[in-house]
């Protein structure tokens, strides 16, 4: 293993996994098990699974090991009720852990209650049980015909595009500070805002397609980080409803708002021409969309930042959901803040917001001081390890990374990094898989673009 220079203990999930079914393959009394995801529409799920025997012997790894899987998988995909199909002892070490009071009440809380509106269930079934496969394909976007706008909302800035006939005719990127902002009125204005200004350099608009971090069900906010510091009152009387109030101010015109990392799957196949397109932008936090081999968006979440991909037990936690080891703390600004004293650079004043943070180290890179390159080279190891592991779940060809962590110097060392591990660790990955980032304008402006395909002019 390469161990990212700034972070010697990192646990890369891929490792720990591949270890597990190693053990499972030298034993012969070794199950076989269904992890079925379900959501109240009649979506399913299914992961086959294999495992060490039920056996105190074993308990604690597979337990773990169970755990991490379907903690990723019920961030990949989504669903309610976890359904464990032939392993009695599993199902109910998960039904004590997605419970109220359980370690992953935070999962069980948001994926059931606020996502799905149904609380998560954990139901233990035989193996003949198993439900059947059930994924619905909804089709990418891509309309170009008409004047549009686009906008993307990010934690430290929005983004607005006019678009005629595919074309640019206006871009803005904004600064603002959503996260605690406690009035939804301060979203509402700020957004608003960008519209006119973009709508200023349009004959008309024929339809808005928006790009937001979170959860988007019908283009209604059902869980997003950006409405954090909302109570759950005005969330439910004023933030669900925000885009509907928008449309209706722009005269009912198509109006569709996705999750900011599916726009960003669909901006990689737009550029490529080519898929499947994993998209991964790495913000203030971090966002992940996907484009399988039809060139269709799922019915995925793909909430990466959420998904386990440091199996060290005292990993960093997620300041959301307290959880250790998730993406979050790996591709995103906050992973640069986190390896900044690591590296040896000073923050003078602890209040520095992350993008200032960024900025700091983005200034020093550009200067060539090597603490920022190996804050760049420890961000591209995780990467490779991560896509490595990420491979596990999705068919990968083209990874398209995006969002202000790149920008600059510092993506391509990234990138680098990342193949240097791929190739020396995980060959067939290396070989099936292309990592690129677009050019400075694509990368700070194209989901906006993107999201201004969304809506079909027919409705």
């Amino acid at each position: 293993m390469i161990q990212p220079l700034l972070d010697p203990g990192f646990e890369p999930a891929v490792h720990w996994v591949r270890r597990y079914r190693e053990a499972c393959e030298a034993e012969p009394a070794s199950r076989d098990v269904v992890i079925a995801l379900e959501r109240p529409d009649g979506t399913v799920y299914t992961v086959p699974l294999r495992l060490l025997p039920a056996s105190d012997a074993h308990a604690a790894r597979t337990h773990r090991y169970v755990e991490r899987m379907v903690k990723f998988l019920l961030w990949q995909k989504g669903g309610s009720t976890i359904a464990v199909c032939g392993a009695p002892d599993v199902a109910a070490h998960l039904g004590g852990i997605y419970c109220a009071d359980g370690e992953r009440a935070f999962d069980a809380d948001l994926m059931g209650t606020r996502v799905f509106l149904a609380g998560v269930r954990v139901v233990s079934r035989d193996l003949e049980e198993a439900p059947a496969r059930h994924e619905p394909k909804v089709s990418v976007g891509g309309s170009t015909e008409g004047c549009r706008i686009g906008f993307d909302l990010g934690g430290s800035d929005r983004k607005c595009a006019a678009v005629i006939d595919g074309k640019v005719v206006f871009s803005e990127e904004v600064e603002w500070d959503p996260y605690f902002q406690s009035d939804p009125e301060y979203h509402t204005s700020g957004i608003r805002h960008s519209l006119e200004q973009a709508a200023a350099h349009l004959p008309r608009v024929d339809a808005i397609g928006g790009s937001a971090a979170g959860i988007y069900i019908e283009s209604e906010p059902r869980v997003a980080s950006l409405f954090r510091g909302v109570s759950d009152a005005d969330f439910a009387a004023r933030v669900r409803p925000l885009f509907r109030t928008l449309r209706a101010e722009w005269d009912d015109v198509p109006f569709v708002v996705a999750n900011d990392g599916d726009v960003t799957a669909l901006a990689g196949a737009r550029s490529l021409g080519d898929c499947p397109v994993l998209g991964i932008a790495m913000g203030t936090s971090m966002a992940a969309g996907y484009c399988d081999a039809n060139g269709h968006i799922t019915s995925w979440l793909n909430e990466l930042a959420f998904v386990p991909v440091d199996f060290r037990e005292d990993a960093p936690a997620d300041e959301w959901s307290g959880d250790l080891g998730c993406g979050v703390q790996y591709f995103s600004q906050q992973a640069v803040a986190r390896l900044m004293p690591a590296a040896g650079i000073v923050v003078d004043d602890p209040a520095l917001s992350l993008p200032d943070r960024l900025k700091q180290v983005q200034s020093l890179m550009d200067g060539g001081d090597e603490r920022a390159r190996k804050i760049y080279q420890t961000l591209g190891a995780y990467l490779g390890y991560g896509l490595a592991w990420f491979a596990e779940f999705y068919e990968l060809k083209h990874v398209l990374l995006m969002g202000r962590v790149t920008s600059g110097p510092g993506g391509a060392i990234i990138i680098a990094e990342a193949e240097d591990i791929l190739r020396a660790e995980f060959t067939a990955v290396a070989g099936a898989v292309s990592i690129s980032a677009p050019d400075e304008t694509m990368k700070r402006h194209g989901q906006a673009i993107a999201a201004a395909s969304l809506p079909s002019l027919a409705g």
